[in-house]
């Protein structure tokens, strides 16, 4: 029996209002027997960074061939392009404005089209609403296996950026940054056991971790290991180093948010500080 198709949807809309459902709407016309998935409509409106998180985290875990559609876009209404970025297992359409930058980090070939197969679009389009008139309409017919050659040529130079990555500071010093605050108020940052693999060893050593008002100098297995209120380090689910608090939210007793600096010490500097 042949699979439903499956589109997946990720953007900035929340769900106050009708612009998720009038997405669906254009899908279902087009390609009725479609499965449309929900990753998150929570997107920090207008970050291109949040959505670029919010798609890398997402897109792998989908059956090959599914579509997913990314809309967080400030420039709607201007020249920047819609794309169709295909890898080996998926097809992703979205504005050219990085929004898929994290995902080309991750996936060994991509191929990009700008999509200027206008007859494709759901006619007037907006000039305010490309996510109903454009991107899901384009959507729908690669699920009903339109080839995404006929949607445009491919380019080359579509945007992209490199996520922040953390960055030495002196002798066993690394300064990074929060990525994200999730909604229990962890602090998503942007170290990874690659970049500082002694503080995810069994035996890490000393190490003192600032954000905000509080140095965390213990990382935890899992969330319930410390005290209730207690700020701690742990690897998250999603590969980054975060800061946490059982059952209460970090940022809160931080004082930290997206954007905010995390800087690692290890070693004898860090032994020092906690002697001081």
């Amino acid at each position: 029996m042949a699979h439903r198709p499956i589109i997946t949807l990720t953007t900035d809309f929340g769900l106050n209002d009708h612009f998720v459902g009038a997405m669906k709407g254009v899908i279902l016309d087009i390609v009725p027997e479609a499965a449309i998935v929900d990753v998150s409509h929570a997107v920090q409106a207008f970050d291109v960074l949040d959505g670029a998180i919010a798609i890398s985290q997402a897109y792998s875990y989908f059956p090959n061939g599914t579509v997913h559609v990314v809309v967080v876009d400030p420039g709607v209404g201007t020249t920047r392009r819609p794309i169709i970025a295909s890898s080996d297992g998926y097809h992703f359409v979205a504005p050219d404005n990085g929004v898929l930058s994290m995902v080309y980090a991750k996936e060994e070939r991509m191929h990009v089209r700008h999509v200027t197969s206008d007859h494709y679009f759901r006619q007037p389009v907006s000039n305010t609403f490309h996510g109903r008139d454009v991107f899901a309409p384009i959507a729908a017919y690669l699920a009903k296996q339109v080839d995404s050659h006929k949607f445009g040529e491919e380019v080359e130079d579509y945007v992209r950026f490199a996520a922040p990555r953390p960055k030495p500071a002196g002798d066993n010093r690394i300064r990074a940054v929060v990525l994200k605050v999730d909604r229990f108020g962890n602090l998503i940052t942007n170290v990874t056991p690659q970049d500082v693999p002694a503080l995810f060893s069994d035996k890490p050593g000393a190490f003192k971790i600032a954000v905000g008002n509080k140095e965390v100098t213990e990382i935890r297995t899992a969330y319930a290991d410390a005290a209730p209120g207690q700020v701690f380090g742990i690897l998250g689910s999603m590969g980054y180093l975060e800061i946490a608090a059982n059952r209460a939210p970090a940022s809160q007793i931080t004082g930290a948010n997206k954007g905010s600096e995390v800087s690692i010490v290890l070693g004898d500097a860090a032994a020092a500080g906690k002697s001081a």
